[in-house]
């Protein structure tokens, strides 16, 4: 199942877990390279009636219980090729280890999550912020994936995800934005070092205050503009965007300036957890349009891995196999036609 992945602008790519942070150079100007990672594997061929899931990756977060020994069988035995791993599977097994077990298991890395939170205001928070972007870029390298996943962080205010404003705490929205523009400026030359790009991540706006200031791909892009596309790109998750009006033309924007890197999906699906990063859902199941989203992706000609990352309480209950069972089948009929 082993395949070898070319990268679309020369070198990195996208991903997401635990922080991760890189140093960056200053602004660049490339605009035509092109979209995304390429997958050289081909899966099965459709004529045989088996799902072609050779582009299908098991984002760590979707089998929560597993350990990243069992997410490497489980995937394996579910004839998956790739995986998109958090930073806390790896942190368990130990970071060589982690490489190991992957290439062992003849799987490709999609992405690593994930690096980001990069907000504070004051000097300390500004550098524990770097030191742990730097250590998930040279994760992401020793793990042989170009694609380190950034969630931004939210506001000062915030002292953590889901809590209570701080009432005293820097709700500056514009100023942490500029601070996030700023510090993925200081990571780039270190990530480019490493090979590994540094994707940014549109957080859907219930999760600006807290999670992400950046929640439409336009935001993304804009910030993304002044460094070359194979140093800072984006993600398009689905349960993130799906929402945005200007999705199609912000799509083809990623594509046509080669900083698309990943695509990840999941639904959004209601009522609303109380903590609403647990309502994504399995493809199909909620409000989001795969097919077209997914035209739009493939419109642009990414050719990478597709992730699927889902956070649900009743998915994580769920034993793992059944849940690859039903990740393959969803894909095979709502996402894979499409690509």
């Amino acid at each position: 199942m082993s395949s070898r992945r070319t990268g679309a602008p020369a070198g990195p790519g996208a991903g997401a877990a635990g922080p991760g942070t890189s140093t960056a150079t200053g602004p660049a100007t490339t605009t035509s390279a092109p979209a995304g990672p390429v997958i050289t594997t081909t899966g099965p061929a459709s004529a045989t009636g088996t799902p072609d899931l050779s582009r299908l990756s098991l984002n760590t977060a979707t089998t929560k219980a597993w350990t990243l020994e069992q997410a490497v069988e489980g995937a394996a035995r579910a004839g998956l090729p790739a995986l998109g791993l958090w930073r806390d599977r790896v942190a368990e097994a130990g970071l060589e280890r982690a490489a190991r077990l992957v290439s062992e298991a003849g799987l490709r890395v999609s992405s690593l999550c994930r690096g980001g939170f990069l907000t504070a205001a004051d000097d300390a928070g500004r550098r524990a912020a770097v030191a742990d972007n730097r250590a998930a870029i040279v994760e992401a390298a020793t793990l042989g994936t170009s694609e380190l996943v950034m969630v931004v962080g939210g506001l000062p205010a915030a002292p953590g995800p889901g809590l209570p404003a701080d009432p005293g705490g820097d709700k500056d929205i514009r100023g942490a934005r500029a601070r996030v523009a700023d510090r993925i400026g200081e990571l780039v030359p270190f990530a480019a070092e490493h090979g590994v790009r540094l994707v940014l991540e549109p957080l859907h706006p219930i999760f600006a205050a807290d999670r992400a200031v950046l929640s439409t791909l336009g935001q993304c892009l804009d910030l993304a503009e002044p460094f070359p596309a194979e140093a800072v790109g984006v993600v398009v998750d689905t349960y993130h965007v799906w929402w945005d009006p200007d999705l199609a033309a912000q799509v083809a924007r990623a594509g046509a300036t080669g900083r698309l890197a990943a695509y990840q999906v999941c639904d959004w699906i209601l009522p609303l957890a109380a903590d609403p990063l647990l309502s994504r859902g399995y493809m199909g199941d909620g409000y989001v349009d795969f097919p077209t989203i997914t035209r739009w992706v493939a419109d642009t000609g990414y050719r990478g891995d597709v992730e699927v990352e889902i956070f649900n309480q009743d998915v994580w209950d769920t034993p793992g196999a059944d849940v690859l069972a039903t990740v393959a089948e969803r894909y095979a009929a709502l996402v894979q036609p499409y690509l």
